[in-house]
């Protein structure tokens, strides 16, 4: 969301340039009456050669943090240049400007990432039978139904190894968090991915996971944001990109009895978010207007009831 902004940068030849406007949730600056294609293109001709260069007179600015999610939108990498510019992605929004090795995620260095599934006992069969699509993605699956606590048991899955796929169940209770962070503990892999049961995410974006999670690891990230994508009867609601922070270091827990996101000891520092695709999240209406109030109730004060309405207004760009 843009938002007058203080922020300056430094750039290459030691010009230092204020910018008026910043992104508070990605970091971009950016000149009030600058042209956003024109910006785009710019910053995409950059993202594509093998060190990002920054323009001191372009219409925008970004710090090695941000250049590092922008980067994954054309499904690319970055790394430092040297101690500088490392020292500005661990402590981000530094007044360095920008400059960075770049390289592809497809084919990049890879860290395993296991798939978990929170789920009721009646969406069982719909969960392992979208199963194979993310084969891809993870060898290692877990899914924790919410039902009476019974110790995780393999069953067999098109496209898996035996013994990959694991189905386990606890009681919710009315607690998310608690349910993720018992999913978190079944993972076999240093990080894990959770969807829900009405989420779904494409092979492309799946694939590229295990060399966001190595990119994270470089930069001292425990968590990655996607973007989600939320339908409600078919129909993209306006309550996007909506963030949710779902590929997390298997250590990370969550916190919230409903709208639970991840406690990273270093604080928001250690995460950031990619760009290259999304979480689709199938909603009906009848739910959205149910939602809510159900979450009021666990959670008096955070069941965001003003959500429902955004959830149920068309996207308007």
């Amino acid at each position: 969301m843009l938002a007058p902004s203080t922020r300056r940068l430094d750039f290459p030849g030691g010009r230092r340039r204020a910018f008026p406007v910043g992104c508070g949730s990605c970091g971009v600056l950016i000149e009030p009456d600058a042209d956003p294609d024109r910006c785009w293109r710019d910053l995409a001709g950059r993202l594509a050669a093998p060190v990002f260069i920054p323009d001191p007179e372009a219409g925008y600015g970004l710090d090695l943090y941000t250049l590092r999610s922008a980067a994954t939108r054309l499904g690319r990498g970055i790394r430092p240049l040297g101690p500088e510019d490392r020292a500005a992605l661990m402590q981000p929004h530094s007044l360095r400007a920008a400059e960075g090795a770049l390289y592809d995620l497809d084919g990049a260095e890879r860290r395993a990432v296991s798939l978990g599934v929170i789920c009721r006992p009646d969406e069982r069969d719909s969960v392992l039978a979208a199963l194979p699509a993310q084969a891809a993605l993870a060898a290692d699956v877990a899914i924790l139904l919410d039902a009476p606590a019974v110790t995780a048991r393999a069953v067999t899955v098109p496209g898996f190894a035996p013994g990959a796929v694991r189905v386990a169940a606890r009681p919710l209770a009315g607690d998310f968090a608690a349910q993720r962070n018992a999913l978190q503990d079944l993972a076999r892999n240093p990080w894990m991915l959770q969807l829900d049961a009405d989420e779904s995410l494409d092979t492309a974006t799946g694939a590229l996971l295990p060399a966001l999670a190595a990119l994270a690891e470089a930069g001292d990230v425990v968590s990655v944001g996607l973007a989600r994508r939320n339908r409600v009867d078919g129909i993209l609601s306006d309550v996007y990109p909506d963030v949710q922070y779902r590929l997390n270091r298997t250590g990370v827990r969550y916190a919230g009895r409903v709208h639970e996101r991840p406690v990273l000891p270093g604080g928001w520092k250690q995460s950031f978010i990619a760009l290259h695709g999304g979480i689709d999240h199938a909603l009906t209406g009848a739910h959205v207007r149910a939602r809510s109030q159900r979450y009021e109730a666990l959670d008096p004060g955070r069941g965001r009831i003003e959500e429902r309405d955004a959830l149920l207004q068309p996207y308007r760009a």
